[in-house]
């Protein structure tokens, strides 16, 4: 069977699902995050050692500081995963990184729901 005749017999797909059923990305940030990160190893700014630990390394933090053992955690930690090896690697400087997530928290706050938020290339 051809991709199209397959993907026609199975109709629309639907949301990338964990293993437990639950719908794996609970919001768009989180599904970007992992893309980003994904784009970063793909493109050679970091190697997939480099993330793996750096990740493990992140999660046992916040586990034994207290934080639960659950996706939220999870995308959190890969969040912060990013901007600490963004920041080592020098792409950008922690002052950079701040700079940019207030202009993101402005244009979220400014842009009518339902519209995609939009930054400004700088």
């Amino acid at each position: 069977m051809s991709a199209p005749d397959l993907l026609a017999a199975t109709g629309t797909p639907g949301p990338l699902l964990a293993r437990d059923g639950e719908a794996l990305f609970a919001e768009p940030w989180q599904a970007q995050i992992v893309a980003v990160a994904a784009a970063m190893v793909e493109k050679g700014r970091f190697s997939a050692n480099d993330w793996s630990n750096a990740l493990g390394a992140e999660i046992r933090r916040a586990l034994s500081g207290g934080a639960p053992d659950n996706a939220a955690t999870y995308y959190q930690c890969v969040l912060a995963t990013v901007e600490t090896l963004v920041k080592q690697a020098a792409f950008a400087s922690a002052e950079e990184l701040s700079v940019r997530k207030n202009q993101w928290i402005e244009a979220y706050e400014h842009t009518p729901h339902g519209q995609p938020v939009t930054l400004d290339r700088r």
